[in-house]
């Protein structure tokens, strides 16, 4: 039946669509293959055989794809808005104080897709009008029958009318679905498009304005809003007509009756105007709900690794949940104002205007000025700044003061200073990426930028590097080479073509900072802005970094260079050197004229020298030399990921095959609970029985009405027979209404409990999941899926439970009326089965793949907000615009497939129910005079409603199974190997640990079963208060061992004591809560700077200005407005990177414990502010234990003793000046890093 079952091929086996099939075919189908969309069997065939994959499904036809839409709205866009501007002028020119009006989306949105639109309105009509077109035929056949003519062909040519009509209202309003669905999808596509666009035009104020959490809910959750509202829209003057119709249909029956149902809508519709009045409001504390969620859970997932370390999931838990209960109490009221029947109408265009109002906001904040900066400067400088001013707002601060700044074309240029001096800004000025206040800023050629937070894609190293540019092989290995990249490629598992996962979580932070500067130099730009790249690296790559990229024989040194550096020793060979303070240019000049000019400098250079010479053995006083600038790092942070043993892959989204397992249903039905589950089915039997009584009752009563021919008994029947109608209706509506409680409170149950569940599961996987798993993974769940359980999924049920009730009283009445009718209604119910059989199997998977595709959408743009000064650096905006085209458009594709295989299913049932119709009609001819005219209307009514009714039962067991993988995949987590508990039964002492005793015993450990082991055989016992150095190549073990320490990695044998008890025997925030770390990233949440300092409101304000003053930054944050108050935006990006370090220092201090671990961090910040930060630790922890992971050596040169890992084993553990007397690795590690020959020469 419409090509549904005779498509099978020669043989059982089935067949992959080829490359030339996937083309979607309905350009080429016939006239009736488009109507019935039969075209589209072949898939829906396909998806019996086998599950689906993505390259099974049609693509999207040319005009529909997102390459071709959102160019075009984009071009609707800036006419809305130059048509705006100009309409502003011309007002602001007679009136001085004209309103602002910004430019409207709708209009955009209309002069884009007017022309698909009115489309869509027409097949509606069409429909509209064929809807009634059936109740006039069902009038002739209830004639015929009261009249019964002896020629009864009549009857039955009527019966054909009544078939013909409802199969043309069927394929019309079946197309009219179709283009209602895609032109909203493309719209939702072009808006979506639109929002990217702009993303990466947003200045710093518009950021602050609107957080990464805000922009992806505008992505997932407006967009959305905003389809919803085009899908519905013809409702809006659809339902006026409809009731237009009908009243005039009543009119000619009833005549001035018909009035009292009309007076009955007129009062019903203010009340819910009033409703949605409400329902606005409600929708609007939603959004701020929303939107504080996804930042939250957005910051949570990126800063994991902290929580973990510092056992804050409870407390960052708790600050969710109190979201969730805001959003569920909005949720509930609306639930409770759902049972007005007309809601829905009313509260379309107030609903989405909520969404409209934040996309416009949005889409007209503040934008770059592209104009800011002179970028086609032709002069004889590469840079130049003459008396400029830069703010990171309009209205703030200057951060940057009166800057008189020529640089020549070719120059090697320093910029140096403390922390907060306005390094990194001066970059940013270059760039145009901060607001500038006056002056004039000139920029010659095409720049290449390494921020000093190395951003790096989702995707293989090799495009890291390329970054959209042409493969020249020879220029690549020299890039390679020169920056030291070879022999990690080596390490890594394929090369350069090793998949790197967001955020670079599978590679070290050393290796990061060399991929982002291979990324600058491949790129052949002319002007190199360098963020303190060095920083991050072992002084031999450093030093081969400068030599033979940035330095005077480098592959730059034709390049203007501009290097932020905190590294002093670089500066005699520098062109230029500006000295920074307190955002204006203290001093500028060569290195010679500057040492003249200075003492500052050379105070800070002899400190220097100081530090460098100083003897490390104990015999001598050693002045803590942890410092920047010799930059005696190892390396970064030897990543787990990186070692050979432990080499991870970025796994790509698990999608589900096969049905959903009933036990879902089950698992969503448990949370709903049972009280909740049998009074909903209770009300909805009852809604149904009381429906059908009064349809019987009225029915009864046209029939005995017929027979009475006095006035006096006419009253006296209808004052009986209106009073029991009313009765029954007023019962009905009791039913709704307490449906529409039971369903609201079930359904919020449901919502608390699975979310919940989903939350707790999260926070209970292991680091190692969110280091090889998508973010974007885990927020399409939060966002997406809990949407769907929280708004939909009930509602199916629901929906379903009343369809089912509703097919068997319908059938049991014409039954009833007509026995007969059970012989066709049984094959009948046997095609619709085996339609929905072949229709569930591929749309099921249709719409996994559909959720899976919709990840890397949000995964991309997180990334692009994460590494937008990048991009726009590069000037790769349009590369990035297209990437994301690309995203959506694979969604977009699984989207149309999804909306003509739910066509392809309704053309199909519908005609089953067309023939139900056409059965009933024609065996109430045939039943002649024995059936009376009443019941022929009632049977007639019912068959014409069974054909909606059956098809929206099929439909909402389909929609049922379909939408259940978002439960699937909510509860997914909940299978997954988690971490230990948080509590158990063994509690250590609350003063535990008391003496700071570290011990491992035989101790093994292995990131995964099937990998070997990444410590082997680790013995060894601290003191109480011994400061220990633990020091190793890449790769060695390091950052494993502090791992292991906390647990974040379990052991595979052996154990770990701390003071006497077993660390695995205790919960992991027993024991994650009596350590600590100061960890290498400084990781900062949005919220205020008390609250990232004391998360858990521990300590008193006094404790916590103690640290600050420690730390150095009391001065800082007295200078704030709002002090402790002061708002830290996402990602501490309104602090420099060296106060985020300080403020994580800070955390430390606050929270002191006997055992410390200290993963050296202190890259971004000045020499003398690092030598101050040294003495705070020495002197606030001399009392602990202290485990300091070494990526300087001249910072463990004066540890109490020295533990030297290779390959995952101890080789050596002694006192420093042992070590260095028997010559061994870590002597030949010193050798390296020439700290031995400055030993000797202190020596002498």
């Amino acid at each position: 039946m419409f090509s549904i079952l005779g498509r099978w091929g020669a043989s059982g086996f089935y067949q992959r669509v080829t490359e030339a099939q996937r083309c979607s075919p309905e350009k080429s189908a016939s006239f009736f293959s488009k109507m019935t969309y039969s075209w589209f069997s072949r898939i829906i065939i396909l998806g019996y055989k086998k599950p689906l994959e993505r390259e099974d499904l049609f693509e999207l036809n040319e005009g529909d794809s997102s390459y071709i839409v959102c160019p075009i709205f984009e071009k609707q866009w800036r006419k809305e808005v130059l048509r705006t501007q100009e309409r502003q002028q011309v007002k602001s020119s007679f009136h001085k104080e004209a309103h602002t009006r910004k430019p409207s989306l709708l209009r955009a949105l209309w002069n884009t897709f007017k022309f698909a639109l009115i489309q869509v309105a027409l097949f509606k009509v069409l429909a509209d009008v064929l809807s009634f077109t059936s109740p006039l035929i069902m009038k002739q056949m209830i004639l015929f029958c009261e009249q019964r003519p002896d020629f009864g062909w009549s009857g039955y040519g009527y019966a054909l009318a009544l078939f013909v009509v409802v199969f043309l209202q069927t394929l019309i309003l079946q197309q009219y679905q179709r283009f209602k669905m895609l032109t909203s999808a493309k719209i939702k596509t072009a808006v979506i498009g639109l929002i990217y666009k702009k993303a990466l035009l947003l200045s710093n104020v518009s950021r602050k304005q609107f957080s990464t959490g805000e922009i992806i809910n505008l992505m997932a959750t407006d967009t959305q809003q905003l389809m919803d509202l085009m899908t519905n829209i013809n409702l809006l003057w659809s339902a006026p007509f409809q009731i237009l119709m009908a009243v005039s249909l009543l009119w000619q029956e009833l005549g001035p009756a018909v009035l009292a149902g009309v007076a009955v809508l007129v009062f019903v519709i203010p009340m819910n105007a009033l409703v949605a009045n409400r329902m606005k409001k409600l929708k609007k504390n939603q959004r701020k709900n929303k939107d504080k969620q996804i930042k939250l859970l957005n910051e949570i997932l990126h800063g994991i690794k902290i929580l973990k370390l510092y056992a804050w999931e409870p407390s960052y838990k708790k600050k969710i949940i109190e979201i969730r209960e805001q959003e569920l109490k909005v949720q509930k009221s609306a639930g409770y104002l759902a049972v007005f029947s007309m809601l829905t109408l009313t509260c379309i265009p107030f609903l989405t205007r909520i969404s409209l109002v934040h996309l416009e906001d949005f889409l007209n904040t503040e934008e770059l000025l592209p104009h800011s900066i002179e970028a086609n400067y032709i002069g004889d400088h590469a840079i130049g700044f003459i008396n400029a001013s830069f703010s990171w707002d309009k209205t703030g601060i200057p951060v940057l003061k009166d800057l008189n700044i020529k640089i020549p074309e070719g120059a090697l240029v320093a910029v140096v200073g403390q922390v907060g001096s306005g390094k990194s800004s001066v970059l940013s000025a270059i760039l145009g990426e901060m607001e500038k206040l006056k002056g004039i800023v000139q920029r010659k050629g095409s720049v290449a930028y390494v921020s000093q937070q190395a951003w790096i894609q989702n995707c293989i190293l090799q495009e890291n590097i390329l970054f959209g540019s042409v493969m020249q092989k020879q220029l690549y290995e020299r890039v390679l080479e020169a920056c030291a990249l070879l022999p990690d490629l080596e390490q890594l598992p394929n090369g350069d073509q090793t998949e790197i996962g967001e955020k670079g979580v599978n590679i070290s932070g050393g290796q990061k900072h060399r991929v982002c500067l291979a990324r600058a130099v491949y790129s052949g730009a002319d002007i190199y802005l360098l963020d303190d790249p060095l920083s991050a690296v072992d002084v031999h790559v450093a030093k081969q970094l400068f030599e033979k990229v940035i330095g005077s024989s480098g592959m730059l040194r034709n390049k203007t260079r501009i290097l932020v550096t905190h590294n002093l020793t670089l500066l005699p060979q520098m062109d230029l050197i500006v000295v920074m303070e307190s955002g204006r240019v203290a001093q500028m000049g060569t290195y010679q004229e500057i040492l003249a000019k200075t003492k500052n400098l050379t105070n800070l250079l002899q400190a220097f020298s100081e530090q460098e010479t100083a003897h490390a053995l104990k015999q001598v006083s050693v002045i803590n030399s942890r410092t920047v600038l010799k930059d005696q790092i190892l390396v970064q942070n030897d990543r787990p990921l990186l070692d050979q043993r432990k080499q991870f892959s970025v796994r790509k989204e698990k999608i589900p095959v096969g049905g959903v397992k009933f036990s879902v249903i089950l698992k969503y039905l448990h949370a709903f609970s049972w009280l909740w589950v049998w009074l909903n089915v209770a009300t909805c039997l009852g809604q149904n029985l009381v429906g059908t009584g009064q349809n019987l009752w009225l029915s009864t009563w046209a029939k005995e009405a017929k027979h009475v021919n006095d006035f006096t008994e006419w009253k006296q029947i209808r004052s009986k027979k209106l009073s029991i109608y009313g009765l029954l209706g007023l019962m009905q509506g009791l039913f709704v209404c307490s449906g529409a409680y039971v369903v609201t409170r079930g359904s919020l149950a449901a919502s608390r409990v699975l979310h919940a569940q989903l939350l707790d599961n999260v926070l209970h996987l292991p680091l190692q999941f969110f280091e090889t798993n998508p973010i974007g993974q885990v927020i399409n769940r939060f966002t997406k899926d809990m949407f769907i359980i929280d708004m939909r999924f009930h509602y199916y049920i629901r929906t379903w439970v009343n369809c089912t009730l509703d097919v068997i009283g319908t059938v049991l009445v014409i039954v009833g009326a007509l026995p007969l009718f059970i012989l066709g209604v049984i094959p009948l119910v046997f095609l619709y089965f085996t339609i929905q059989r072949y229709y569930m199997a591929s749309s099921r998977q249709i719409r996994r793949l559909a959720g899976a595709s919709h990840s890397p959408v949000i995964s991309h743009f997180c990334e692009t907000l994460l590494g937008v000064s990048t991009i726009r650096a590069f000037g790769h905006e349009q590369r990035f615009i297209q990437q994301n085209k690309e995203v959506v458009n694979e969604n977009l594709v699984c989207f149309y497939n999804n909306v003509i295989s739910n066509r392809w299913l309704s053309v199909r049932l519908e005609f089953l129910g067309n023939l139900m119709v056409f059965f009933t009609a024609v065996l109430t001819v045939l039943a002649g005079n024995s059936i009376d005219s009443a019941i022929v209307g009632l049977s007639i009514s019912y068959a014409l409603n069974i054909t909606q009714t059956l098809n929206f039962w099929v439909r909402k067991a389909c929609e049922i199974e379909a939408n259940a993988v978002s439960i699937e995949r909510v509860c997914e987590y909940e299978t997954m190997d988690k971490e230990a508990p948080w509590i158990t039964s063994k509690r250590p002492p609350s003063q535990w640990p008391s003496k700071g005793i570290v011990e491992f015993v035989d101790y093994r450990a292995r990131y995964r079963d099937d990998l070997g082991l990444a410590l082997q055989d680790i013995t060894f016992q601290t003191h109480g208060e011994e400061k220990i150095g633990i020091v190793g190549r890449t790769g060695a073990g390091k950052s494993t061992l502090s791992n292991c320490l906390f647990r974040i990695v379990e052991g595979s044998g052996g154990k770990i004591i701390i003071d006497g008890i077993d660390i695995s025997t205790i919960g992991l925030h027993d024991l994650r809560g009596k350590l600590n770390i100061i960890p290498q990233d400084p990781v900062l949440f949005s919220g205020t700077l008390q609250m990232n300092l004391d998360p858990l409101d521990k300590y008193p304000d006094h404790e916590l200005w103690e640290v600050l003053e420690l730390c150095h930054l009391k001065e800082f944050v007295q200078s704030l407005p709002k002090k402790l108050l002061h708002e830290i935006s996402e990602g501490g990006e309104n602090l420099s990177v060296g106060q985020r370090q300080l403020v994580c220092l800070a955390r430390a201090l606050l929270r002191k414990t006997k055992i410390l671990i200290l993963d050296e961090a202190t890259a971004s910040i000045d020499f003398e502010t690092d030598n101050l930060v040294q003495t705070t630790v020495r002197k606030e922890f001399s009392d602990c234990t202290i485990l300091t992971i070494a990526h300087r050596l001249h910072s463990i040169i004066d540890s109490d003793r020295v533990l030297v890992l290779d390959s995952g084993r101890i080789t050596e553990f002694e006192t420093p000046q042992n070590l260095i007397h028997k010559r061994g690795l870590f002597f030949d590690m010193l050798t390296e890093a020439g700290i031995t020959q400055d030993l000797g020469a202190k020596n002498k």
